[in-house]
């Protein structure tokens, strides 16, 4: 027992020796200790903890010459930054700005236009689960190099939040999107009503990443997709979206969804409409390469596994003849590998399913085709593949 307090000791206090990679998941305090996305303090040496999103990289910091000033001990020649003003309220945020843009929130932040009201006692705990949720939603799209622009600086094609409850006349909200407002029933952060609605619903996944990943989908089809080269390409694969999407919607909820519908969706509310379609293919691509990427920087891999699972051809990709086309593979390989593993962890413990879904064959077209979408607007969504 001594021996091992003796190593602990040694580890907590061992120096900061080197930068974690872009878009590792692992991080360490100057002292050495793990520290993680959400945190803001080291529970070792209580030194500052700030996220860089531009870098990907969670930091301790240093007092700075100015004040409220700080330095990235990961990075001394990074420059100054000012942490950003949510991080003593319920949201809790652990971002950091450059400190000469005059900003008092980050970029994460900043998306907010309306919070929920915290006259009501739940609502700070379900700010902060929300914000956490956010947070992570859009380190992801930085790091894949995709525009995040608050409605403040764009209002036309800026994107923006509405945390709300019930209105005035004890309506409650419609969590969704529309011209880029995602708005979110701020009741989605209890557990038991989200759970509640999931069964109502027969739901196999809802989170609040999941809602989040999901609604910005459709925030980037109207960016990427509408009035670009790539639209006839998506009605191809997805369906035409001029389609009315009311008669759709009425459709699904009086008949449910087509009985072979998991022979060319995701999920069976992917068989709705082709914007639902594209909007929960989105929100599984960012899934998969979330957590593939964070097994990685683990060094997590189901490789030396048994499992039986066939390999998908090139031709199953949407362009077969992409020179980066054997990498997605290898990469939709790695993941159906790894969410067979975790799906056993989570059954050993008598949890659901980790990820609840089968990806049929015609679904690895649809995947693929949003990588080149991201990749062509982004540049950095092959940095995946290469590590997988």
């Amino acid at each position: 027992m001594y021996r091992f307090f003796e190593q602990l000791s040694s580890r907590i206090a061992a120096p900061f020796i080197s930068e974690p990679s872009r878009g590792s998941k692992i991080w360490h305090c100057r002292c050495g200790q793990s520290v993680f996305f959400r945190n803001s303090q080291c529970l070792a040496c209580s030194a500052a903890l700030g996220y860089e999103p531009q870098g990907s990289t969670l930091s301790s910091l240093r007092p700075g010459p100015y004040p409220d000033s700080w330095q990235l001990d990961t990075d001394l020649d990074a420059g100054l930054f000012r942490r950003c003003a949510n991080l003593d309220t319920a949201a809790a945020c652990n971002w950091l700005i450059p400190y000469a843009h005059g900003s008092t929130l980050c970029t994460a932040c900043a998306l907010n236009r309306t919070i929920p009201d915290l006259s009501i006692a739940e609502n700070p705990e379900r700010w902060r689960k929300v914000e956490t949720a956010k947070r992570r939603l859009v380190a992801q799209l930085i790091s894949l190099g995709l525009r995040v622009i608050p409605k403040t600086w764009d209002e036309e094609n800026g994107l923006a939040f509405d945390f709300v409850g019930v209105d005035l006349e004890g309506k409650a909200p419609m969590t969704g999107h529309a011209n880029g407002l995602v708005t979110l029933d701020i009741k989605e952060a209890d557990d038991a009503h989200r759970e509640k609605v999931r069964v109502q619903m027969h739901e196999p996944y809802r989170t609040l990443l999941g809602h989040f990943r999901h609604e910005v989908g459709h925030y980037y089809w109207d960016r990427l997709i509408a009035d670009s080269h790539w639209l006839e390409a998506f009605r191809g694969l997805f369906g035409d979206e001029r389609a009315s999407y009311a008669d759709a919607l009425e459709r699904h909820y009086q008949q449910g969804a087509p009985q072979d519908w998991q022979q060319g969706f995701v999920s069976a509310y992917a068989s709705m409409h082709p914007w639902e379609d594209w909007a929960e293919t989105w929100a599984h691509y960012l899934h998969m390469m979330d957590a593939v990427d964070t097994a990685l920087g683990f060094g997590m891999s189901a490789k030396e596994s048994d499992f039986d699972y066939p390999s998908f051809p090139l031709s199953a990709l949407y362009d077969a003849g992409h020179p980066e086309g054997p990498a997605f593979l290898s990469f939709v390989n790695a993941w159906i590998e790894l969410a067979g593993m975790l799906n056993e962890l989570s059954r050993s413990m008598g949890q659901p399913d980790f990820y609840p879904f089968v990806l049929p064959p015609a679904t690895i077209a649809k995947l693929h085709f949003i990588h080149l979408v991201i990749q062509e607007e982004g540049g950095q969504a092959d940095e995946v593949l290469q590590a997988s």
